[in-house]
């Protein structure tokens, strides 16, 4: 895994504005890891993916993660902290394996949910759309009553009860990709388990930082007259000692 270096970090957040989710995932993924092909990062199904994000998440801002919870009973604000190991998870299986399950007759050979699948139904407002168009891309073969098995069989033409099976073994088989965190409310005692997005996370953690460092790149160059790729070259201690000396 590579460092992100500020500018990289700086132009893919610039960039990024526009990207859906599943972009800024593989984008970010990109930068850290250039020996590995777009194809590759794209193919990886979610729970590998959000490890790697993870693990450049720690890299770039550390192991210590904060969050803020809003309890569902009284209301109360809440802070959660953790760290990335409390939350990744050893995969059940590796990218790219079949899996199957037989129910109500049918069989279903499946793969798991990719970064791929998500991009494709990103700006899809309509979650059981959504749910169907991955579905619809998971499933790669059926048999029904031990008739000859279809490479394509619609979506919309099984059984509830098999799609669920299907949505279930997906989970089991993958549960990085759905991570939950058990929460308590110190007020009223309320429990609940919230998820954890880590692209949505490190993404924000990405934009606030991306706000305080063109601050500071602003503060510097007005009050030295440096450029922003020399003033980002810094390490962050020597540009704090610049700053606050900038303020006296």
């Amino acid at each position: 895994m590579q460092t992100l270096l500020p500018q990289e970090l700086l132009n893919v957040w610039e960039q990024g504005t526009v990207w859906p989710a599943a972009v800024r995932a593989l984008k970010l993924l990109a930068l850290a890891f250039p020996k590995r092909s777009l194809q590759e990062l794209e193919k990886m199904c979610i729970g590998e993916r959000d490890s790697l994000l993870l693990m450049l998440r720690e890299e770039t801002f550390g192991s210590h993660l904060v969050c803020l919870a809003v309890c569902r009973d009284c209301n109360e604000r809440m802070e959660v902290a953790f760290s990335v190991q409390d939350i990744l998870v050893d995969p059940a299986i590796k990218t790219g394996e079949v899996l199957s399950i037989a129910v109500s007759g049918y069989e279903v050979w499946y793969r798991l949910v990719c970064g791929q699948d998500l991009i494709a139904i990103a700006g899809i407002e309509d979650p059981t759309k959504a749910r169907s168009i991955l579905l619809d891309r998971c499933i790669l073969a059926v048999r029904y009553n031990n008739e000859n098995i279809s490479e394509y069989h619609p979506v919309d033409e099984l059984p509830i009860d098999v799609l669920n099976a299907v949505v279930d073994g997906m989970e089991q088989a993958d549960p990085q990709a759905d991570v939950q965190i058990s929460l308590t409310c110190s007020s009223c005692g309320q429990q609940w388990q919230a998820s954890f997005d880590i692209v949505s996370f490190f993404w924000s953690e990405i934009d606030n930082w991306a706000h305080r460092i063109l601050r500071d790149v602003h503060t510097l160059a007005r009050a030295y007259g440096w450029s922003e790729s020399d003033i980002l070259e810094m390490s962050p201690l020597r540009r704090q000692i610049y700053l606050e000396m900038a303020s006296e």
